[in-house]
């Protein structure tokens, strides 16, 4: 079963969440670890691969966009919108509304959820379903 980690953000919209993201992903390369950043669509995985390159000045984070059709590659951080066509890796940072299909592949889960109404009520529903599960749970708040 994975650890999943929930960071509780102060911010509202989506931008924080992104950022947060960005910041979690060049971290975890730091430490050599592999990283899958699950967007809930296809604009928000463009959206993450542009922010990648700009979150932070003098950041590198070397990264590849996948599509269904192209899952293969040797970035040690992926994006990606559709959980069918997923490698495992060391991290699954999801983005998405929903728990991934993906996500039992993953040792560990980062879930982001900021100050919205609504995106607080669907990270209770994701909590929920990973407790069903049997996941171990952490929250942190930043």
């Amino acid at each position: 079963m994975s650890r999943v980690d929930f960071y509780i953000l102060k911010q509202s919209g989506p931008v924080p969440r992104q950022s947060f993201a960005c910041r979690l992903a060049e971290k975890a390369y730091r430490l050599e670890h592999t990283v899958h950043i699950h967007a809930g669509t296809p604009a928000d995985a463009e959206r993450i691969d542009e922010l990648l390159w700009t979150f932070r000045d003098g950041s590198f984070v070397p990264h590849d966009l996948i599509s269904p059709d192209n899952a293969k590659t040797v970035a040690p951080v992926t994006i990606g919108y559709d959980p069918t066509n997923v490698e495992g890796r060391d991290l699954l940072i999801n983005l998405a509304d929903e728990v991934p299909a993906c996500a039992e592949a993953f040792s560990r889960v980062a879930e982001l959820v900021t100050a919205d109404e609504d995106c607080k009520q669907q990270s209770r529903l994701r909590f929920i379903e990973y407790r069903d599960r049997g996941h171990t749970l952490e929250t942190h708040n930043v």
